[in-house]
């Protein structure tokens, strides 16, 4: 949702809704990516007219903090990055505990080794395929090998942990990511600067 305009808000909502899956809400605060996007009064905008449900990637600092808040917005998927929480196997916990799908985040430059010590205790692990902080970015090629590595962990220990991957979606790398292991595919930019958005959402989901 951070590519829709922001000044037709619900149109983009009911694109979503019409065409796509999930909705998925980037929400950033300046301190762990140099970027701000929005907060709770956009994500319980979109919670008032959602069908679907609501993927929340928080791309901030003490994440632990707002998992509540969160949580009583209505948001059924949290995400949070490996390297913004002291410690993640308890903000995990705090997620699930509130009966919300929980997810581990990891930036293109940090190893997906990394996550291995997590997998059991994730719903489901989001690859960056850029970096996080900005939309529009160009999708980062080595991004393939990164998800064929985790989705062969995830399978030798016999997991239901899908992979997420954001970053540079776009109809032109969705099969091969789908085929490299990835679950859940987020496209913003793809999408919404489309000629034809929901043609572009039918066919990514295609």
């Amino acid at each position: 949702m951070l590519a829709a305009d922001f000044l037709h808000l619900e149109e983009g909502a009911g694109l979503v809704n019409r065409h796509a899956d999930i909705f998925h809400l980037d929400i950033m605060d300046g301190v762990f990516v140099p970027n701000i996007s929005y907060g709770f009064p956009v994500v319980d905008a979109i919670s008032a007219v959602a069908e679907k449900p609501m993927d929340a990637h928080l791309m901030i600092v003490h994440p632990e903090r707002y998992v509540e808040r969160f949580a009583d917005s209505g948001v059924s998927m949290l995400s949070f990055h490996l390297d913004a929480a002291e410690k993640p196997s308890e903000v995990l916990s705090i997620i699930r505990g509130r009966g919300v799908k929980a997810g581990l985040a990891i930036n293109p430059d940090i190893p997906v080794g990394k996550l291995y010590p997590y997998l059991d205790s994730c719903d489901f692990v989001l690859l960056m395929s850029v970096f996080a902080g900005f939309g529009g970015q160009k999708f980062i090629e080595e991004s393939y090998g990164r998800i064929s590595t985790l989705k062969a962990e995830i399978d030798r220990r016999g997991l239901s942990c899908p992979i997420e991957v954001d970053g540079g979606v776009s109809r032109h790398n969705a099969r091969a990511l789908v085929s490299a292991g990835a679950g859940i595919l987020v496209s913003g930019s793809a999408v919404f600067r489309a000629e034809n958005p929901a043609a572009e959402i039918d066919f990514l989901r295609g």
